[in-house]
């Protein structure tokens, strides 16, 4: 099971305190309803939250502070993680309250593994963990270390997410978060290679989970059950466990666990010589991932509907098939790479701080020498001496580890920090470079530009978040539209830029065309607003102008520009010697 998938369940399992019963009763009563059903009965918790936010002024300080914290829990369960950071952190910042502030924190650091940004995260647990000893509530307490455990498995420390699971079961943790402990257990064990040898201690997990009403945490752990039995050689049996509680799985309507299920039966199947099914298995969990990108299941679907293709003979479906198989894993495992420098960037930080304590330390100790040189002249000297060479060596290390960090940093001002793709400058070299390869090989290469059509519109009506969302979205439909040997940059604001080699110009408009299609099919309710997005395209092509990065930008600025006069969402194509040749219909 995919790390994040845990640390989604999680944002539902978040603990909650006993609610005080002060005055006003009846708004305490409500106020613990909803701490309590917000994952059993969501539904019913977007009713009793209505009904506390109205009442709001009936609040105590501290029930207040509780409402707040369901309101950013309410966000990170919808999807609105960037939100529910926001809404977490400045509820950190504000309280006074110990577990309040553990509670928020854990909530924070669930989100940012949720949403990959694991080095800010594990920063921000720091500061959470600082407080646990400050708790006395053991729920509270539990809440703190399972978002350790999640945040951990996520950047792939799967031993040091055993050391919390161990914390948590030390501390005789119960409920909810047994479950979810005991299959965060069983998950961290399997990509340690240590899953226990016992069948009868998953199932064990899989019935506490069924005890406390968690079906999607049981199915979970069916599935790592199922990947046991497997490895034992007892494939039919493993199909047959997750095939009986299919219908329960598909009822849960859980993208994530559906995704995972699928991908499991696809690959089991598949080595049973069962390719037909395989196949079907495969397909849905490819549609159930379809808005999960960097995920293992991705590539085990797409493994398999290749691997079929193949033995079916079908050229052009197994070529496909590759494709997508190949940039799956591809995904995969630079998010593998991304996690680890996260993880490595993080502790790097907090190792930095323990030095700059460690250097204060030993700078006191210099001053308590020097108060005894009158007395022993020579051994402080000796000391003195070996304080010095400390201190070189520690200058040394961290000039080292400077230079080693300017690198990441170069590394890392390549790519535009917003969408991920190349920044202009980055994108300017590479396509030069690339331009260049094409001239002197004699090959054809082309420039799609691309500019959001109104996106000052989207910007002023809904936010600058949502602009973010809108970028974030184009880049990610470039990208997957764009072929491998093929580069994306953003150019500036909401224009963009697509370079292709070894293609002719009839490919490069048909890749503007797909991208344009993209771009309007994107669904703005994934941002929490309703609003269309288009681009308007402007493509030129090598062969009529030659293959100067320049002029190959402004011939293809010239037929964006008349993309835009003839009335947006359209893709136009520069012609030699002309500044206004009409699109075909086929443009649109």
């Amino acid at each position: 099971m995919a790390g994040w998938a845990l640390a989604l369940l999680w944002l539902a399992l978040a603990l909650a305190p006993p609610v005080s019963a002060a005055t006003p009763a009846a708004f305490g009563d409500l106020l613990s309803q909803a701490d309590a059903l917000r994952s059993a009965d969501p539904a019913r918790f977007e009713v009793l939250l209505a009904r506390l936010t109205e009442r709001v002024h009936e609040a105590t300080p501290a029930q207040r502070e509780l409402l707040d914290y369901l309101k950013a829990y309410r966000l990170g369960y919808t999807g609105r993680f960037d939100l529910a950071i926001e809404a977490g952190t400045r509820l950190f910042e504000t309280s006074s309250d110990p577990a309040i502030k553990v509670r928020a924190g854990g909530l924070v650091v669930s989100s940012r593994a949720v949403t990959r940004e694991f080095v800010e995260g594990l920063v921000f647990l720091d500061k959470v963990l600082a407080l646990v000893e400050q708790v006395d509530d053991a729920e509270v307490r539990h809440h703190a270390w399972a978002a350790a455990g999640v945040i951990h498995n996520q950047v792939g420390q799967y031993a040091q997410a055993v050391h919390y699971v161990e914390l948590l079961q030390a501390d005789g943790v119960q409920g909810r978060t047994r479950c979810f402990t005991g299959v965060l257990r069983l998950e961290s064990l399997g990509f340690l290679d240590a899953a226990p040898e016992d069948p009868a201690e998953f199932q064990s997990v899989i019935d506490y989970c069924l005890s406390q009403g968690e079906t999607m945490l049981a199915n979970f752990g069916r599935v790592h059950l199922a990947a046991k039995l497997a490895a034992d050689g007892q494939v039919p049996v493993a199909v047959s466990l997750l095939e009986s509680r299919l219908g329960e799985i598909e009822a849960t309507g859980y993208p994530r666990l559906l995704g995972e299920v699928h991908a499991r039966l696809a690959r089991l199947k598949l080595s049973l010589g069962w390719r037909e099914a395989a196949d079907a298995h495969a397909l849905r969990a490819v549609a159930n991932s379809s808005g999960i990108a960097n995920t293992q299941v991705l590539v085990q679907a797409h493994e398999v509907l290749y691997e079929n293709a193949l033995a079916r003979g079908d050229a052009a479906a197994t070529l496909q098939h590759y494709r997508q198989y190949a940039q799956a894993e591809r995904a995969w495992l630079d998010q593998v790479k991304a996690r680890e420098l996260a993880y490595q960037m993080a502790r790097h930080e907090s190792l930095q701080k323990s030095q700059t304590i460690e250097l204060l330390n030993r700078q006191n100790d210099v001053l308590r020498l020097e108060q005894q040189v009158a007395a022993k002249t020579a051994e402080a000297n000796r000391l003195l001496i070996g304080l010095l060479a400390l201190l070189a060596a520690s200058v040394f290390y961290w000039a080292y580890k400077v230079k080693r960090m300017q690198v990441s940093l170069r590394t890392m001002a390549q790519t535009d920090a917003l969408t991920g793709v190349s920044n202009r400058h980055h994108f300017t070299q590479t396509a030069e470079a690339l331009l260049e390869a094409c001239r002197r090989g004699g090959t054809d290469a082309g420039l799609v530009m691309l500019d959001l059509d109104h996106f000052k519109a989207i910007n002023d009506q809904y936010g600058h978040a949502a602009g973010d969302w809108a970028l974030r979205q184009v880049a990610e439909a470039c990208q997957a539209a764009c072929p491998p040997d093929g580069r994306v940059g953003r150019l500036g604001g909401e224009e963009f830029a697509l370079l292709v080699v070894n293609q002719d110009l009839a490919s490069v408009v048909g890749l503007a065309r797909e991208c344009r299609k993209r771009i309007a099919s994107i669904d703005a309710r994934g941002a929490g607003h309703a609003f269309a997005l288009t681009a308007s395209f402007g493509v030129a092509g090598s062969r009529s102008g030659g293959h100067d990065f320049d002029g190959l930008l402004a011939r293809a600025d010239d037929a964006l520009y008349r993309a835009k006069r003839e009335g947006r969402d359209r893709v136009c194509v520069h012609m030699p010697g002309s500044h206004a040749d009409a699109p075909s219909p086929a443009s649109r």
